[in-house]
């Protein structure tokens, strides 16, 4: 099969898990394929943002999209917003899982603001795509905006200089905080882009003023263990050759580091340091996902602990040997020859998976399964899924970079965090 033929089957495949997964009844999407399971707000941000790429692919038709698109943000636009502890949002943003038919919160979880920022990302990626004169895209662009501007997010610092990573109504703020290099370079632009009420540009620099720089196998990085963080953002913002200061000063950029990230990826999986038997430099994608755990088990002589869902990372861990396939592919703008020749290997090791071309959330080689060929994770999570839909989109036509490069939230609020050149 040749690559684009590949890459074909595997984006449509990972489609499909938002046409089966959906309410279409409000538009919520399932944070998992298993049973029971709540929605996931940061999955119907990765929805909305796929239904373009597969209008652009034939896969649906644009007035489909548009009318999915449309149920969502009126769902979003008229659901309670309030202190209550079983409304869906509070100023302006939304808590992490809700209830799928509902929409109510769910496991008493919290305000999220870096899950309210995928979500409108998704939300002003549709914006973008429909500008069509029609009712229904006029409506869907109208609501868009409503819903992007009453976000309050300077209310999310709690007065303090970084984000606040969550807020509940029965016990306030959480105490950690959006610090370090990680995937809130989508929320911190986001927050700097809004017109009604923005974070402050001083927000942004309190946060990269927590980056950790470091030298590993030889290259200099901006740290972050788990390759998700390394991709998420990039998934609606085009960094190429466009520069904070921080990125100034290291002579580097965010993709640049993305694609750095890969070759460390890579390297620890040839070291195998903790010996798990990975079979070389295509066996490697440690990033948040599930996992066999919790488990204690004397394996080949040695005492393993194998963890369950978590944020995997190298080189400084954690690592059960957990290999997520997902976040492989979703590597693919970075290096695509490396991506391609891991998902062959993948698909080679469990060829079963070309049944449905979607990529399970984790394997394990070491921990015991249903076959000598490990623990594979069951059922599929919506966030892998959003990932591989987007990145491979923005590899094959660069259609969410173009639409995101346009919108006016992004451009405004990269400015005002101090990135120039490139096509900024």
């Amino acid at each position: 099969m040749r690559d684009d033929e590949l890459l074909d089957c595997l984006q449509r495949g990972a489609f499909g898990y938002f046409v089966e997964q959906t309410n279409s009844a409000n538009g919520l999407v399932a944070d998992t394929s298993r049973a029971g399971s709540p929605a996931s707000i940061a999955v119907v941000g990765f929805a909305l943002a796929s239904y373009p790429a597969a209008v652009d692919r034939g896969w649906i038709e644009r007035d489909d999209a548009a009318a999915r698109t449309l149920v969502t943000l009126r769902f979003f636009e008229r659901s309670a917003q309030g202190a209550e502890p079983d409304a869906t949002g509070y100023k302006g943003f939304y808590y992490h899982f809700l209830d799928l038919v509902s929409g109510r919160r769910v496991w008493q979880c919290e305000v999220s603001p870096i899950d309210t920022g995928i979500l409108l990302a998704g939300v002003l990626t549709a914006a973008a795509y429909f500008t069509g004169t029609t009712a229904v895209e006029t409506e869907i662009r109208a609501l868009a905006r409503k819903l992007y501007e009453r976000v309050d997010w300077d209310w999310a610092r709690n007065g303090k200089g970084t984000v606040a990573q969550g807020w509940k109504p029965e016990t306030g703020f959480l105490h950690y905080r959006w610090q370090g290099y990680n995937e809130a370079a989508l929320l911190y632009v986001l927050g700097l882009g809004s017109p009604t009420h923005p974070l402050p540009p001083a927000s942004y620099s309190a946060w990269t003023t927590t980056y950790q720089w470091e030298r590993i196998y030889g290259a200099d990085v901006l740290y972050a263990g788990p390759l998700f963080i390394h991709q998420f953002s990039h998934a609606w913002i085009d960094f190429r050759q466009i520069q904070d200061p921080f990125m100034r000063e290291k002579g580097s950029d965010y993709f640049e580091n993305s694609r750095r990230a890969v070759d460390i990826q890579r390297e620890y999986a040839r070291l195998d340091p903790n010996e798990y038997g990975i079979s070389g430099p295509d066996c490697w994608g440690f990033s948040a996902g599930d996992g066999p755990g919790p488990l204690a088990l004397r394996v080949r002589g040695r005492n393993r602990r194998f963890f369950e869902y978590v944020a995997r990372g190298v080189p400084f861990g954690p690592d059960d040997g957990t290999i997520a396939p997902a976040a492989a592919l979703a590597s693919l703008p970075f290096a695509p020859a490396f991506a391609l020749s891991a998902v062959r290997h993948f698909l080679d090791l469990y060829p079963e998976w070309r049944d449905t071309w979607r990529l399970p959330s984790g394997f394990n080689r070491t921990a015991p399964g249903a076959d000598s060929r490990g623990w594979i994770c069951e059922g599929h999570f919506g966030l892998d899924q959003g990932a591989v839909v987007l990145m491979i989109e923005n590899h094959r036509s660069g259609l969410i970079w173009k639409l995101m490069r346009n919108s006016l939230p992004i451009r405004t609020g990269l400015r005002r965090a101090g990135f120039t050149g490139g096509w900024l």
